[in-house]
């Protein structure tokens, strides 16, 4: 459960600690408090998108703390090598900060939001206003229904063997083609592979070309220079190279070396330098002669490089990516000339493919009319207790339209019907519920759904919209029994709701020093009553409504001791 939530700089909330108890926690306060606030800080700790805007204004960045006791064991825990501490304590840290990124830990670990929020979700459910919307959608009953039937794993079934059939309808969809684009389709991809075969591209050859080409271009002051070096080292009739002169020096040091160590020393360097030197002067004259400069090379090179340039702009960047472009060509042209034989084979598969999604979505589509025949007896059981007797839920099924009548959600169109009132015929609910049905239909819906989950805490942000007098006194009954079980924090305006909690937070807001503050104060019993008095009379409290606050307090406090389990 959450045990203590803790806020800094979040819109009107400079600093907040609230410490929820476990069973039914409710927050009440004027329109503009702050209320809203507490939710979205709670949304901020289990991964929900935030904005910098939250920040209060002046502040450096917001923060929220939570700390979450009595957790299962996860798996989450185990993937991710965190979880709670040896007492048990979860502490999620989130700081927003002002250019949008946002610092996010877990018992002093750095992890990302997104993993954050595969965390949250697991932790808690905000339950907000804009549930009741979802409800209106047609889109959404078919979610609502698989998570109350658990079928995930059946879908997750059918979408793997439908998956192949869409690919197979895919495939022949690309082959399929009128005899006149076939034709011309033919024509394109046999000029062009015709074009680079003719071309006779061969990796590696532009880059050769390109240094062969810079070779010749520069081939007159490359002569001369190894031409020049040559000479510089083995001379010629006119004057003695180096590699000569370097002979002569080591003769004459001969004659010393037989009388002087030193000269001996110096002759042996002598000669290593001369041999080098004779070996060089081959070198350069290897070099000079492996020059073989053929006259028009240089335009044979230059007009194949035109032709790759020009190709290069019609079927790639280069050499490589065009042979790359040949081989899908001649794929694409193999696959056309013998699409006949292809299609056959793929629709013989499809037929094979077709026959299993067929079977997936039949045995996925039976579960899901089981589990609808036993929602609809939940919910009609949920809405009885809530002031709704006469109500008829149903859950109708169509068939999809389209080629296979599938889709990757299976072959079933399920849409929510009711009747609110005897004797008249089931209808969408979008078009016959009210605000405050809607309101006790989501409640139930909720509820239905969350006993398969092991989440441990359910936030109701305001979803009491609509609702009144007997049917408002059964919604807070209902969210007592569900705090039976899991912990429920609630964001209300009727006093019925906030009676029947058992731990009641103010949330109010004033100004100081020319700026607004919240602050969330925990409510004692006189506080309590005070604060019912307000939300059933507004600013006018007196000692009636006081009294009647009093017997609302008993009154849900007995409710609750009939109903312990």
């Amino acid at each position: 459960m959450l045990s203590l939530l803790h806020i800094e700089n979040i819109a009107v909330i400079q600093t907040a600690d609230i410490q929820f108890d476990r069973g039914f926690n409710a927050l009440t306060g004027e329109t503009g408090a702050g209320k809203s606030i507490v939710v979205d800080a709670i949304g901020a700790i289990i991964g929900e998108r935030t904005s910098r805007d939250l920040i209060r204004t002046g502040a450096r960045s917001a923060l929220v703390n939570a700390v979450f006791t009595g957790l299962p064991a996860l798996d989450w825990f185990l993937e991710n090598g965190v979880g709670p501490d040896e007492e048990g304590n979860l502490l999620i840290q989130r700081e927003i900060q002002p250019d949008g990124k946002n610092v996010c830990r877990i018992n002093g670990r750095l992890i990302t939001v997104s993993q954050l929020r595969q965390l949250g979700r697991q932790l808690l459910n905000i339950h907000g206003q804009h549930d009741g919307q979802q409800l209106l959608d047609e889109r959404c009953h078919l979610d609502y229904l698989d998570g109350f039937g658990a079928t995930g794993g059946l879908l997750e079934q059918f979408r793997t063997v439908y998956g192949r059939l869409a690919a197979l309808r895919r495939e022949i969809s690309a082959l399929q083609m009128d005899e006149a684009e076939k034709a011309r389709r033919i024509d394109s991809l046999e000029f062009q592979i015709g074009e680079l075969e003719r071309a006779g591209l061969r990796s590696g050859e532009e880059e050769e070309l390109t240094g062969r080409r810079d070779l010749l271009r520069n081939a007159g002051k490359l002569m001369e220079s190894v031409e020049g070096a040559h000479l510089a080292l083995t001379g010629d009739e006119e004057r003695v190279g180096a590699a000569a002169l370097l002979g002569e020096a080591e003769q004459s040091l001969h004659a010393a070396a037989r009388i002087s160590a030193q000269a001996a020393e110096l002759l042996d360097k002598l000669t290593e330098v001369r041999c080098a030197a004779d070996d060089l002067a081959e070198q350069v004259r290897d070099l000079r002669d492996s020059f073989d400069f053929e006259p028009g090379e240089l335009d044979e090179i230059e007009s194949r490089l035109d032709t790759l340039h020009r190709l290069k702009k019609k079927y790639g960047g280069s050499v490589e990516e065009m042979l790359d472009y040949l081989e899908r060509c001649k794929k694409e042209l193999d696959e056309i000339q013998f699409s006949t034989d292809t299609i056959a084979r793929l629709e013989k598969e499809k037929a094979k493919a077709l026959e299993s999604a067929q079977t997936a979505a039949k045995t996925l589509s039976d579960a899901r009319k089981t589990a609808a025949k036993a929602l609809e007896w939940r919910i009609q059981s949920e809405l009885a207790q809530l002031d709704m007797p006469k109500v008829r839920f149903q859950v109708e099924f169509g068939a999809k339209p389209g080629e296979f009548a599938m889709d990757e959600t299976g072959m079933d169109e399920v849409q929510f019907l009711m009747s609110a009132n005897v004797g008249e015929d089931l209808k969408p609910i979008q078009k016959i519920a009210s605000g405050g049905e809607l309101a006790r239909i989501m409640l139930a819906l909720k509820n239905v759904l969350a006993e398969n989950d092991q989440v441990g805490t359910m936030v109701f942000d305001e979803v009491d919209t609509g609702v009144s007098g007997r049917a408002a006194q059964k919604v807070a009954e209902k969210l007592a029994d569900v705090a039976r079980t899991k912990q429920v924090l609630c964001v209300t305006h009727l006093p019925q709701l906030a009676a029947m909690a058992d731990v009641h937070f103010s949330v109010e807001k004033g100004e100081r020093g020319g700026r607004t503050y919240t602050q969330v104060e925990r409510l004692t019993r006189d506080r309590r009553c005070e604060e019912l008095a307000r939300l059933t009379s507004g600013e006018h409290v007196t000692d009636a409504t006081l009294s009647a606050a009093g017997e609302l307090l008993d009154g849900a406090l007995a409710h609750k001791k009939l109903h312990k389990s």
